[in-house]
């Protein structure tokens, strides 16, 4: 039976700046195939390797199958709690979903109130987990695309509102409603006397029905991001969060890293023990894939290639 093979997906080479690698791993990823351009962004290099039909990224509707176990027909959307800060040039999203660690008691008490507003607005909202929450909507509604909450984490939101459409009114209206609603709610006094961030807007995205189909390119997965998590699981795959370093690989494995910024901490802990699986024989190739579309195949044979420059980063 082959060697398994391991992927890697980074974030784009720019997020590590002027980072160098060790001198071995220059020398083997100087020495690396460079795979064909893809497109940039994170969802697009997703994509690559997770196979959906329809294609797209149901978010939405996996994660509440996961969580609910009931997705069925609907179309859903993610309304997740979010913590939004004014500032001179708009308002920056600052944090959202499970990284406000709402306990079940808060989620229930802050969804109360919005219950009756999103009610009557044809898409009942409630939360199976407290930093999850649902809007259900009628079967065959399309909502605006929203942008996932780590695409916009840092940004101003206005960047990422509906367009002004009638559609886009009607979502910005019913957001600013929400907003209204949360700005004086008890709980995020008490928060606040805990030091901790209000709950103070919802954050649209991931609006999806379930799809027909979903594969995994690979049969296990190592990712701390949830929508990724049950993705994979959709497409028959194991996930899990990634140990701190790589461990033994037994079978096709696809690991995110693309939160990494520390260059040496990805060469130490991952890019040097996947070097020496490859030339033992543990894999039969090693996949980095960018999120600026780029990638690189590393391959025991390559280390004959004794006439390629090394490559000391990964910056473009």
């Amino acid at each position: 039976m082959a060697a398994p093979q391991l992927t890697l997906l980074l974030p784009a080479g720019e997020a590590f700046g002027a980072q160098r690698l060790p001198a071995p791993l220059a020398a083997a990823l100087g020495r690396a195939d460079r795979l064909p351009g893809a497109e940039a962004g994170e969802r697009a290099q997703l994509q690559r390797h997770v196979d959906v039909l329809p294609r797209g990224w149901p978010v939405a509707a996996l994660t509440r199958q996961e969580d609910a176990g009931d997705a069925g027909d609907a179309a859903w959307l993610r309304a997740d709690p979010a913590w939004i800060r004014p500032d001179l040039n708009g308002a920056r999203l600052l944090a959202s979903g499970d990284a406000l660690q709402l306990a079940a008691e808060e989620a229930a008490d802050l969804l109360r109130p919005l219950k009756p507003l999103f009610g009557d607005a044809g898409a009942p909202i409630d939360a199976p987990a407290p930093g999850r929450w649902y809007l259900r909507l009628a079967p065959g509604a399309r909502p605006p695309a929203f942008a996932a909450p780590d695409e916009a984490l840092g940004t101003d939101v206005f960047e990422h509102l509906p367009d002004a459409g009638p559609e886009g009114r009607r979502w910005r209206a019913l957001l600013n409603e929400a907003q209204i609603v949360l700005h004086h709610h008890p709980r995020n006094v008490e928060r606040a006397a805990r030091g901790l961030p209000p709950v103070n807007s919802l954050w649209f995205w991931g609006g999806s029905v379930l799809p027909d189909h979903v594969r995994s390119l690979s049969a296990r997965v190592l990712t701390r991001d949830q929508a990724l998590a049950a993705i994979a699981r959709a497409g028959g795959a194991e996930a899990s969060a990634p140990p701190p370093a790589l461990a033994a690989v037994e079978a096709d494995t696809l690991v995110d890293l693309r939160t990494a910024r520390d260059l040496r901490a990805v060469a130490g802990d991952w890019l040097q023990p996947a070097l020496d699986a490859l030339r033992g024989g543990g894999l039969s190739a090693l996949r980095l894939d960018l999120a600026d579309g780029r990638g690189f195949a590393l391959a025991a044979r390559q280390r004959w290639r004794l006439w390629r420059r090394p490559r000391p980063g990964l910056g473009a």
